[in-house]
């Protein structure tokens, strides 16, 4: 068995989506005056390596704490998109070369290689991006979540979330932003864990997401 880890480490320079504050890890107690570490993290729910709940666009909609804890655990496939230029699209052509492993994956990972631009200010830039038509395969086969190496599952100027909206509108589905590490999965049906910080009403969380590999 081997285990992968698909998450950024939090820290206070990370990218965050734009507008939003950047983390604060403030040392409250230390070994010398207290005889112990402790450190009060202040944070907006969607950063880093995170999860969206369908509560995130919804009102009444399902928040991270109130889903079973299965749906955070299942078979995944991470599908390779790292071809794609800058602001070109995530279409349904991708899923259909390798449509037999899709089908049977409960969480659909988008490898589109931006993950090499985290630190960077081209990080916020036109990423690649799924269509409504892959959106609309995610809704139909009922898969658990998906999720992608970017910051967004929107492209960066869509204000409106359009596929956010479509997504969280018609399934419960949970979508994975900033993943990393994806390269070093492989093409094969794998274990995904990502679990998000349980917390009440979550809209959103910061996961730690590992892939474990069997037979590695």
């Amino acid at each position: 068995m081997k285990v992968i880890d698909l998450t950024h480490t939090i820290s206070e320079k990370m990218p965050v989506y734009p507008g939003t504050e950047e983390p604060k890890l403030e040392m409250v107690n230390t070994y010398d005056k207290n005889g112990f570490k402790e450190t009060l993290l202040t944070m907006f729910s969607h950063t880093g390596t995170h999860m969206d709940a369908p509560a995130h666009i919804f009102d009444k909609k399902t928040t991270l704490d109130s889903f079973p804890v299965e749906q955070f655990v299942g078979k995944a496939l991470v599908i390779d998109c790292s071809d794609l230029k800058t602001g070109e699209k995530i279409t349904i052509k991708y899923i259909e070369g390798v449509k037999e492993k899709a089908d049977e994956a409960e969480f659909i990972l988008f490898r589109t290689g931006w993950e090499e631009l985290w630190d960077t200010d081209a990080y916020f830039g036109e990423y690649p991006y799924i269509t409504e038509e892959v959106a609309d395969y995610l809704i139909q086969s009922k898969k658990k979540g998906v999720g992608l190496d970017v910051i967004g599952i929107d492209p960066i100027a869509d204000e409106n979330l359009t596929l956010h909206k479509k997504l969280f509108a018609e399934t419960e589905i949970v979508v994975i932003e900033n993943l990393n590490n994806l390269k070093k999965v492989g093409n094969d049906l794998f274990t995904l864990c990502a679990l998000p910080l349980k917390y009440e009403n979550a809209d959103g969380a910061p996961i730690r997401a590992i892939a474990i590999l069997e037979n590695k």
